[in-house]
């Protein structure tokens, strides 16, 4: 198994990454600065889903970690429904999400990863 020196390397925080920064530029461009609670929501959200990670990786006890990464991946179902929010408030079309919901998608299932690969070093 790989030995991790660092919360950059995972694959599961890179595809969070990409999906924040898509999440903080559909922001900009498709949300009304007066929706206070929405924009301010799905910045939170996606920025929680690096951080939780990074956090977690920092705590150096594998069920720490996993901890961290199940609230990681809890924020990325967050990120799923606040944009299907967007789509039932009529803001945006369902095809404006699509990108986003297959980052978040992608996301989940690498944390899923991640936290198997943590269980079976947590066995050993």
């Amino acid at each position: 198994m790989p030995t991790y020196k660092s919360f950059e390397e995972l694959d599961c925080w890179k595809k969070c990454r990409k999906a924040r920064i898509w999440i903080v530029i559909f922001v900009k461009e498709n949300i009304d600065n007066n929706d206070r609670d929405l924009t301010f929501n799905l910045i939170r959200a996606a920025r929680s889903t690096t951080r939780n990670i990074a956090e977690g990786f920092g705590r150096f006890h594998f069920k720490d970690n996993m901890r961290f990464c199940r609230i990681s991946r809890g924020s990325l179902f967050e990120l799923k429904d606040d944009l299907i929010i967007c789509v039932d408030e009529k803001t945006v079309n369902r095809a404006e999400i699509e990108e986003g919901l297959k980052l978040t998608n992608e996301a989940i299932h690498s944390i899923h990863g991640y936290i198997k690969y943590l269980k079976a070093r947590n066995d050993d």
